[in-house]
């Protein structure tokens, strides 16, 4: 039988998830380890009855007569005690009836419900940076278990039913007494017959084989949303695997990736890019208009004397963010680049620079380099830490 989460919280079927809450509350306070010790399980019932009922979709297992937590562990709840495990010794000596909660610690787990919540899936779909900044309703295909059509999730043929398992009399598992030193132990397995549901089905459905599922391909759309990044996951509710016997679907999970941009590299909601400039618009200044992720233009001027690994930052042109829409910044690195070639103009025009100009060639202090570009500091630090 399956468990009454509903009365172990003291609730009724059709209470409120406040009122669940307030149960569980005031249960929890009762039956903490801290202030009761001895209620440790109890306190563990209690807090998967509470997981239960707050989750629609084992919930809704709990409404059709399933339980979404067979088989996960000694008596569902994780006490630690698992088919032949210490339960079974102590069951040995104290019988199945005496002591310890009125059933042993192996003894009345009870079948496991054949619907079961079906698992979630995961899909990876790869977008271009402008899809990533706009956002995009993207096609994927998804092969995943669906409710089968033919049984609807029963798992039968026609009007056929299931049947009591001849093998563990509809208990779900089956016991076996074994010697050891301690005597006669007594074990507990799953039932290989029913597999733990204490039901087998004589005419099972001619398409899904009893499952209530079948595997199909299928497309769909998903809506990226502007702004996600690499990695992230949208969640589609209930449009992963079916469970065993038609049970309810887990969610499907679609994982972005981002293809790398010829232009811009990204960094959350900021953007960044290179613009090489001409050694003489370097020292003349300049603009250059560069096209953005989202279309239109934005505008990078850099003043007269700009040097070599400068950045120009321009607010509102980078990624929107993801909650609030709002645009982070484009950095843009300034390439200054000497030229290597010269012709005879060119010579001559530089030449004549250099002659007006007050500028030469020197050794600079210490603490002028380190003003200026940092160079010599790096370099000291460099030596430093050989």
């Amino acid at each position: 039988m399956a468990r009454d989460y509903y009365g172990i919280l003291g609730v009724d079927k059709g209470a409120s998830d406040q009122e669940i809450k307030r149960a569980y509350r005031k249960k929890a306070r009762e039956l903490h380890p801290d202030v009761n010790p001895g209620e440790e399980e109890r306190f563990k019932e209690v807090s998967a009855a509470y997981e239960v009922l707050t989750d629609p979709e084992k919930r809704r297992i709990v409404d059709a007569g399933g339980d979404p937590l067979a088989g996960a562990g000694a008596g569902g709840f994780g006490g630690g005690f698992g088919s032949g495990g210490l339960g079974d010794v102590f069951e040995a000596f104290f019988g199945s009836g005496g002591g310890f909660g009125g059933g042993g610690f192996g003894s009345g787990r009870g079948p496991r419900g054949r619907v079961q919540p079906g698992e979630p899936a995961l899909v990876a779909v790869d977008l271009d940076l402008e899809e990533c900044a706009s956002g995009v309703n993207k096609e994927i295909t998804v092969d995943t278990a669906i409710l089968c059509d033919l049984c609807k999730g029963a798992g039968t043929h026609n009007n056929s039913t299931p049947t009591t398992c001849d093998t563990c009399k509809g208990a779900g598992e089956i016991q076996a007494v074994q010697r050891s030193f301690l005597g006669q132990v007594m074990t507990v397995r799953e039932c290989p017959t029913c597999h733990g549901v204490g039901e087998v089905i004589p005419d099972p459905c001619r398409k899904c084989g009893g499952d209530g599922r079948v595997r199909s391909r299928r497309t769909m759309t998903v809506k990226i949303p502007a702004g996600i990044e690499s990695g992230m996951r949208v969640r589609l509710s209930g449009q992963g695997e079916v469970g065993p016997g038609g049970g309810p679907a887990g969610d499907l999970y679609v994982e972005v990736g981002e293809r790398a941009h010829e232009v811009f590299v990204r960094d959350k909601d900021d953007l960044h890019c290179t613009i090489r400039v001409p050694i003489v618009d370097a020292a003349l200044g300049g603009e250059i208009d560069v096209d953005t992720i989202l279309g239109g233009t934005a505008r990078v001027s850099f003043a007269a004397g700009t040097q070599p690994g400068q950045v120009v930052k321009v607010r509102g042109q980078g990624m929107p963010h993801l909650n609030t829409g709002v645009r982070g910044t484009l950095h843009a690195h300034l390439d200054v680049v000497v030229p290597t070639r010269l012709d005879s103009a060119q010579t001559e025009a530089l030449n004549r620079f250099r002659a007006a100009s007050d500028d030469h060639v020197e050794v600079v202090t210490s603490s002028a380099s380190s003003a200026s570009s940092g160079l010599f500091s790096r370099l000291r630090n460099a030596f430093a830490g050989r």
